[in-house]
């Protein structure tokens, strides 16, 4: 296996011709084989007189369409009534023309999906998303009471659009709109609402986006129920408001926004609030609180009433008048208790004096005793202690004598 069969580039080799690789290409598909294939038919060709009908087929979840070819009478076997928008299944194979570089389909037999199947497969697309968390209520983020600017994405010219501006500019005048009008039903819905969801969420003066449509059949409002615009809405930073169909219509894409509108107007109701409504809350509330503050002053100027009236606020000197005549009395009081004190504490002393007095050896010499000493100081009280020649001393009341010892 030389090197361009393994997957590296070689250089001994020719490169290709366009051609070879388109017919490479064409073997390559048609061994495919025969296929289901699911689809929206956008555009329905048939000539007067042909036998061969064209339909372009479109994917609703994407940007990509194929060109199918079929027999009339394919055609009218399978879908008779067939209509551009309508949902198809057919059985094609695929063939790729080597001469131009595309792709198309050519079916043997085709089938237009009937509604309880469409509703079928909605109801499991449905459970996909819920068990995904697309329907999550915890997830949904309430919009701005006063929105500075509203993003608004519907039909051009329609009644939704002219009710939701109607609407919102009756309650709240001074609301800004940025409007992007797209198609709302066939195969080019989802891809232009698509866009406009992305244009308006990457807006930074976008505080919240409507999605409007009035009502239709289910087959009408079958974009609104594509996966792609599905996970789009819930992929939006901005809080998207759902206003499609009529209260008794619900698209998915209405479980997945933040806000379900039963109808363009009930939008209008719920993006912006009611101008005389709030006039009319804020009076009320300025009622009420001129109210409460009347009444608060009113029960403190009561208050200051009764302060005034008592007799301490009425007469202030009287206060002072009883603190100093309580001040006097208690100086008084404490004048009589010191002298009181000082009386007792003199006559303690008198007594204490006399009884010291009495005790005194001052007063016992005063009565004619006298003290005798020898020289040595020691008082003499027995004659045994003394013996002749011994010098005396004899204290008296007044001044002392010597003396000697004679026998």
């Amino acid at each position: 296996m030389s090197e361009a069969g393994q997957g590296g580039r070689s250089t001994s080799e020719e490169p290709w011709p366009v051609r070879v690789v388109s017919q490479k290409v064409g073997a390559w598909i048609a061994r495919l084989g025969w296929v289901w294939v699911d689809g929206q038919v956008a555009q329905i060709s048939r000539r007067p007189g042909a036998s061969t009908v064209f339909l372009t087929l479109r994917d609703p979840s994407a940007d990509l369409s194929l060109t199918v070819t079929t027999n009339r009478d394919v055609l009218d076997a399978g879908a008779p009534e067939l209509r551009e928008g309508a949902r198809v299944v057919l059985h094609a194979k695929p063939e790729f023309y080597a001469a131009r570089g595309t792709l198309s389909l050519r079916a043997d037999e085709i089938r237009q999906v009937g509604l309880g199947e469409l509703l079928a497969r909605l109801e499991k697309l449905k459970k996909l998303l819920a068990a995904e968390g697309l329907f999550d209520r915890s997830r949904k983020r309430r919009p701005p009471f006063l929105p500075g600017r509203v993003g608004l994405i519907t039909g051009r010219a329609s009644a939704a659009e002219r009710d939701v501006l109607t609407n919102a500019r009756r309650r709240w005048p001074a609301v800004e709109f940025r409007t992007v009008n797209v198609a709302v039903q066939g195969p080019s819905a989802v891809p232009q609402i698509v866009d406009a969801l992305k244009v308006l969420d990457a807006d930074p003066t976008i505080d919240v986006i409507v999605l409007a449509r009035g009502g239709g059949s289910i087959e009408d409002l079958l974009p609104f129920s594509d996966e792609a615009l599905c996970r789009t809405v819930f992929a939006c930073r901005t809080p998207v408001v759902s206003a499609i169909g009529h209260e008794t219509d619900a698209p998915l894409v209405d479980y997945v926004a933040d806000v379900r509108a039963s109808t363009p107007t009930d939008a209008a109701k719920r993006i912006v609030p009611d101008l005389t409504e709030e006039v009319r809350l804020i009076g009320q509330a300025r009622s009420r609180l001129e109210r409460a503050v009347r009444n608060l002053v009113d029960r403190e100027s009561h208050r200051l009433d009764l302060l005034r009236s008592r007799p301490v606020l009425a007469r202030p000197q009287v206060m002072v008048d009883q603190r100093a005549a309580e001040v006097t009395a208690l100086r008084d009081r404490a004048g009589r208790c010191l002298d009181h004190r000082l009386g007792a504490a003199a006559d303690d002393l008198r007594h204490t004096l006399a009884r010291l007095r009495a005790l005194s050896p001052a007063a016992t010499l005063d009565r004619g005793y006298a003290i005798v000493q020898r020289a040595d100081g020691h008082v003499v009280r027995a004659a045994s202690e003394v013996t002749g020649g011994d010098p005396l001393r004899v204290r008296l009341a007044e001044g002392e004598l010597s003396a000697t010892v004679d026998g």
